[in-house]
Formats: structure tokens, sequence, C-alpha cells
């Protein structure tokens, strides 16, 4: 498991992406998956999606919840 700590990261990121600053977190998260599937780790290409779905719906979630 120790070798696959970007590809986790980045799940992580992407999990925080929906409540917590999308596109921050959401482009963190693809990168490190990114790196991760660079260095052939299986997860890396997983983590990337993940974080990119969880930045947009966590993008999705904040436009439909901010007051107007």
């Amino acid at each position: 498991m120790l070798d696959q700590v970007p590809s986790v990261i980045g799940f992580v990121c992407g999990a925080v992406a929906v409540l917590y600053l999308p596109v921050l977190f959401g482009l963190a998260g693809v990168v490190l998956g990114v790196v991760g599937h660079a260095r052939g780790e299986p997860l890396g290409r997983w983590a990337a999606i993940a974080a990119g779905a969880g930045m947009l719906l966590g993008t999705l979630l904040s436009i439909l919840l901010t007051p107007r």
C-alpha cells in the first residue's frame, strides 16, 4: 500500500472536493492520480477519475446551494 501513496491521496482529495473547495482539491486529486498512473500504480487512473467526478459534483453542489 505504501507504493500507492499518490493515488490514495488523490482519492482523499476527490472526496474532500465534494464539500470543500472543489476546484482546488479536485485538481490536486486529478494531478496526484495522473502522477500515480505514470508511476505504474494500479489505482492511479481511478483516483484521477474519482477526483474529477468529486470536483464536478462539488462544483454542482456549490452552484445549487448558493443563496441567490
